[in-house]
């Protein structure tokens, strides 16, 4: 069943949300463009036209705003097609004083990555830059707000016969004075970068795909072992051990179901350190804070039966509390972190979603008929017994009258 599923969800887990593509367009209010391609993040596209004969790129990039106190940029890193660092970027934000959009150049070198000082604006170099303004979309009237869109505007001349461009794109959240601030740490805006030939017109998204398939790896068996095998060995512990046929055979499915998805767990979770470790500027604090809880938690539970005392002993009754309690959070906090690693994967809506609370849904199911049926059992057990202890009491009273 387990395998079943790890092969459904990884199936489906691995095509990717297009969702976050914008829609290219040609024409802008002030001029014309012969291509354009839409990004694969944040709604943007870039129109271009390309003059061979000269070298000259003209463009227009199309991003929006998430603050009205923000700003929106873009670039060409003249060294690495998968970077930020060491991007020459033009960003647009509210100028502090007036109110009005600015267009200011900035360099991204290595010191803007470690956050050492305030990010200041200063002429490019390596990037021969011959003009470039920004405005907002709607023209004049129109104001910086969340979700306004603006178009940035440059003139580029092209090393000869160097027609592929690494450019990179990105917004945030405030600018103190001229200094915009820390882009937010997601792995979508963290993708922001691609390369595209300005001749052909043909895109390539540096989107690593290994890093991509560690995460998928990361989400199946972590939803297999946390999401579904914890909760089916905590259902068999509860309404197998009442069926007095099978004996102690119940703690032993539940010990294995338990030993099976603890072990996977444990390969999901090394893979969300290795993950983690490979990307130093994303923070998922909610997602990772629930992994290292509901893996200490199980890491207890699994301890515990090192310890776990004889029947005839004293300490037996607080033992079974503390594993009850913690066993019961274990589940709680593992399927609320597979949920939120849906979200992490952008997978909040697709069909591998779908697909799991299809089966946590069944196994829900499956908890309330055995619920309603050791309740039906109990109450009839109950009820026996009161009529053998009624019908007993009778039989002494009748006794006792002949007597």
């Amino acid at each position: 069943m387990a395998t079943l599923i790890l092969t459904f969800l990884l199936l489906l887990a691995t095509k990717l949300p297009s969702s976050l593509a914008g829609h290219c367009t040609t024409t802008t209010a002030t001029k014309s463009f012969e291509k354009c391609i839409s990004l694969p993040t944040q709604q943007a596209s870039i129109a271009w036209t390309y003059h061979p004969h000269n070298g000259t790129l003209d463009l227009c990039f199309f991003g929006t705003f998430i603050s009205p106190s923000g700003w929106v940029g873009w670039g060409i890193n003249p060294d690495s097609p998968a970077q930020m660092t060491g991007s020459r970027v033009l960003i647009a934000f509210p100028d502090p004083n007036s109110g009005q959009l600015i267009l200011l150049p900035y360099v991204l070198d290595s010191s803007v990555k470690l956050q050492k000082g305030p990010l200041l604006s200063r002429p490019l170099d390596l990037v021969r830059l011959s003009s470039s303004s920004a405005s907002l979309y709607g023209g004049k009237m129109a104001t910086i707000r969340n979700g306004a869109s603006v178009q940035i505007y440059a003139s580029v001349k092209l090393s000869s016969n160097n027609t592929k461009i690494h450019h990179v794109w990105n917004r945030g959240l405030y600018v103190q004075g001229y200094s915009p601030t820390i882009h937010p740490t997601t792995s979508i805006d963290l993708s922001s970068f691609s390369t595209f030939d300005v001749a052909s017109g043909f895109a390539t998204v540096n989107r690593n795909s290994g890093s991509r398939a560690l995460k998928v790896t990361h989400g199946v068996i972590n939803a297999v072992a946390w999401g579904f095998l914890l909760p089916a060995g905590a259902v068999t512990a509860r309404y197998l051990r009442q069926m007095q046929s099978i004996g102690p055979t119940w703690f032993y499915i539940h010990a294995a179901i338990q030993l099976t998805g603890f072990l996977l767990g444990t390969i999901g979770f090394s893979i969300g350190i290795v993950l983690g470790h490979n990307s130093p500027g994303v923070t998922y604090g909610l997602h990772r804070s629930l992994g290292i809880a509901t893996f200490t938690a199980a890491a207890l539970q699994t301890l515990a039966l090192l310890f776990r005392p004889k029947t005839t002993n004293k300490f037996r009754r607080y033992w079974k509390s503390y594993h009850h309690f913690v066993g019961y959070a274990c589940v709680v906090m593992g399927v609320v972190n597979v949920f939120q690693g849906f979200e992490v994967l952008r997978e909040g809506r697709s069909y591998a979603k779908l697909g799991y609370c299809l089966c946590l849904s069944t196994l829900v199911g499956v908890c309330v008929a055995m619920e309603v049926n050791s309740w039906v059992v109990f109450c009839r057990k109950a009820k026996e017994e009161k009529m053998k202890r009624d019908g007993l009491t009778g039989d002494d009273r009748c006794s006792g009258s002949h007597s």
